[in-house]
């Protein structure tokens, strides 16, 4: 039986996006050419002339797992290296030239892009989110999708743009399907962001979402009740005001919340209208 070609070329592009779906979820490999539920499946059989592996007696001490413990000081020596290749970084330039060299995270094997920052450098503020999304990897700068957009109109609306903030992320490298990083990625790039706002220094540093502010600012709270909340950070030059407010993103999912941000939002203008008034005088 043969199938009209609209209804051939439809079943090839519902077939090309899921596959679409697939590389951008991090699936690379098929096991099989149909899914199977491996735990509903009876033991299989065991060969004949192999024996099976005596269970270890009751009172027979447990061996610690090797492989854990060797991923743990795995990951520990990675994260130091991070630190010492950050602080090797005399500039933003030399971070990024670092960062792009730097192969201890794995989000970079499954990005297209490294996506580093925007904005310019040395400017009053510093907002930084928690990682980028599919349009930033593609274009290779933070905040360029829809929550980008949206985050320029929230700049706008106190006067700021593009051109007189600076923007970047915790982690710059997008994980696959848009997934949250775990905390092992933020750790390995956190001295990263660390040094980007050492050697930025700006006046102000604004976190964009919930988990910026607990890398950054060490808070154990939602983002609902740190929000609108200044704190100190230290930049490692000085010390500087900080403010946690909700993440774009999270603003178009709930579109009504975007008054506390602009609470917010009128709250930093306020500050550096201050800041700058007293370096004025």
């Amino acid at each position: 039986m043969s199938h009209p070609p609209a209804e051939i070329g439809a079943r090839e592009a519902a077939l090309e996006a899921l596959l679409a779906f697939y590389v951008d979820a991090g699936v690379d490999l098929a096991l099989d050419e149909a899914p199977h539920d491996r735990f509903a499946e009876p033991d299989r059989p065991q060969p004949r002339g192999e024996q099976a592996r005596p269970a270890p007696a009751p009172s027979e001490p447990r061996q610690p797992a090797a492989p854990a413990f060797a991923a743990a000081a795995s990951a520990d020596e990675t994260a130091l290296a991070a630190r010492a290749t950050a602080r090797g970084a005399t500039s933003l330039d030399e971070l990024r030239e670092a960062l792009a060299a730097f192969d201890g995270c794995a989000l970079k094997a499954t990005a297209k892009n490294l996506v580093f920052a925007d904005g310019t450098p040395g400017a009053r503020v510093m907002l930084v989110g928690e990682a980028p999304g599919r349009e930033e990897d593609i274009q290779g700068k933070p905040f360029v999708g829809r929550s980008g957009q949206l985050l320029d109109r929230m700049l706008s609306a106190i006067g700021l743009d593009r051109g007189s903030v600076y923007i970047a992320n915790i982690v710059p490298w997008r994980p696959p399907g848009n997934r949250t990083p775990t905390p092992q990625e933020a750790a390995i790039c956190r001295p990263f962001i660390e040094r980007q706002i050492e050697l930025c220094d700006p006046d102000v540093l604004v976190c964009l979402g919930g988990p910026s502010a607990q890398a950054l600012l060490g808070v154990r709270e939602g983002i609902l009740r740190t929000r609108g909340k200044w704190f100190d950070y230290a930049t490692g030059r000085r010390t500087i005001r900080a403010l946690a407010t909700l993440h774009p993103a999270y603003l178009l999912r709930q579109p009504a919340q975007k008054r506390l941000a602009w609470r917010d939002l009128r709250a930093l203008r306020k500050v550096l209208d201050e800041t700058a008034g007293a370096a004025r005088s």
